[in-house]
């Protein structure tokens, strides 16, 4: 009876184990999907969100929004995709998962990339900590990606060139494909903003190219966006038209908005170039239309991404508090008992001890009063050395001061007689060598003055010693 329960129990664990791994794989599988079709990363994500919940697997609930939200911030849903981090950040914070709230903080630097680049690198430096820590290298290349994209949307150039290409060589090292094609896509980028177009056709083309292979939909309709404008810069406009065409059937079949804007711009740009104004006229028709909707949306955006991190904070902060509470229930009992126990303890032994204490504090007491005797004997005597000593400082300075005036006294005759022969000199009035020689005598008087003042001086400072 007993092996069959064991039995049972171990299937039963191995079961659950099953069934955890099946979370894993759906969020695997979901997230893999993000370049080729959100739709699936979303339908991935919730089949997983659903089985996590019944198993009460908290990291499977956390990677599953996260998944979702990753999804939603392909189709350019921010209001949806920050709630689902948001509420990932929380689902992980509870299970301790540093690694995973690190892949949370990438993500919603990403969404703070198009409305906040300060708050977006202080996400990314967030995550960056964790991953230096972990020693995520996949995640810490990832970062610096990211980190690029801000400084190229600031037009610090040379400052996101570094930043692409130390992710490009960290992700060339993880043989990472699909992120290298994004790495190419940057530089190309980076490249023509820098007017190198030749450049940045080839890591474009290249880019494009890559991103087919791989099936990265969503990657081809953002490369095709930087060719179509590209082409049109240098005039090859059939160029242009095919990349750009192809681009809106990529961004069609991610059900991208903003890549759909994009494009809707760009063709006006071409029809303009063409000189085909009516057609030109009806798409700018369509862009004040949407980039109305645009700017609403954007600020609603700025706006629902702040207040939902304050009300994650909120969240969080009660969430701490209430744990915080409860811990301090359990310690507040736990040391009372050990109080009462304690203070039983005490009572049971104090009276013994009393009359031992009292009798060691009449002693203690006596001792502190011989001893403020001999404080009080030891006062006085040094007071009385202090106003011996100040009487004899107030008599040498006084003899000091009187030294003073005098030397000064004799030492300004010999100086007042030294201008008196200078003037005299330079009148004409006395004899050359004469002068020479009085003032030879002047000078000799106050050396022998100030001889005298330094003997005089020595003579007090021995004094003193």
């Amino acid at each position: 009876m007993i092996s069959s329960v064991a039995a049972f129990a171990n299937n039963a664990s191995n079961d659950n184990k099953a069934d955890t791994n099946e979370v894993k794989a759906l969020n695997k599988s979901g997230f893999d999907m993000r370049f080729t079709n959100s739709n699936e990363t979303i339908n991935y994500a919730a089949k997983a969100l659903a089985l996590a919940q019944k198993l009460n697997f908290t990291n499977g609930i956390a990677e599953a929004y996260r998944v979702k939200g990753v999804g939603e911030y392909y189709q350019n849903k921010s209001d949806s995709a920050i709630n689902d981090y948001l509420t990932s950040l929380n689902y992980f914070e509870q299970a301790r998962n540093l690694a995973g709230q690190a892949k949370v903080y990438n993500n919603i630097g990403n969404l703070y990339q198009e409305v906040d680049y300060q708050k977006a690198l202080d996400y990314f430096k967030k995550a960056q900590v964790i991953g230096e820590k972990n020693h995520d290298q996949q995640l810490i290349a990832s970062l610096n990606l990211n980190i690029g994209n801000v400084y190229l949307r600031k037009n610090s150039f040379n400052q996101a060139l570094v930043y692409y290409n130390l992710a490009y060589d960290q992700f060339k090292k993880l043989n990472n494909q699909k992120f290298l094609v994004q790495c190419l896509q940057d530089l190309g980028a980076i490249y023509f903003d820098l007017s190198q177009t030749a450049k940045a056709e080839e890591l474009l083309l290249e880019a494009n190219k890559n991103a087919k292979l791989q099936d990265m939909n969503a990657s081809v309709a953002s490369i095709n966006i930087e060719l179509t404008e590209l082409y049109m810069k240098e005039n090859k406009l059939d160029e242009a038209e095919k990349y750009l065409k192809e681009g809106i059937a990529f961004a069609e079949l991610v059900n991208n908005s903003k890549f759909l804007s994009d494009y809707r711009f760009q063709n006006y740009e071409l029809e303009l170039k063409r000189k085909n104004y009516k057609q030109a006229l009806e798409y700018m028709r369509e862009i004040y239309k949407q980039d109305s909707t645009t700017f609403s949306s954007i600020n609603v955006t700025k706006f629902n991404l702040a207040r939902e991190e304050q009300q994650h904070r909120v969240d969080s902060d009660l969430a701490k508090k209430d744990q915080e509470n409860a811990t301090q229930k359990f310690w507040f009992l736990a040391v009372a008992a050990g109080l009462l126990l304690i203070v039983i303890g005490l009572l049971t032994t104090n009276v013994k001890r009393k009359a031992d204490t009292n009798a060691k504090l009449l002693e203690l007491n006596n001792e502190i009063s011989r001893q403020k005797d001999n404080l009080d004997r030891i006062n006085h005597h040094q007071e009385e050395i202090i106003d011996e000593r100040t009487r004899d400082l107030q008599v040498k300075n006084k003899k000091l001061s009187e030294y003073s005036s005098y030397l000064s006294h004799q030492i300004r005759g010999p100086i007042a007689t030294l201008k008196g022969l200078m003037s005299l000199e330079k009148e004409g009035l006395v004899d050359q060598s004469e002068c020479i020689a009085m003032m030879n005598k002047c000078v000799s008087e106050i050396d022998e003055k100030i001889i005298e003042m330094s003997d005089m001086l020595h003579d007090q400072k021995s004094s003193y010693r």
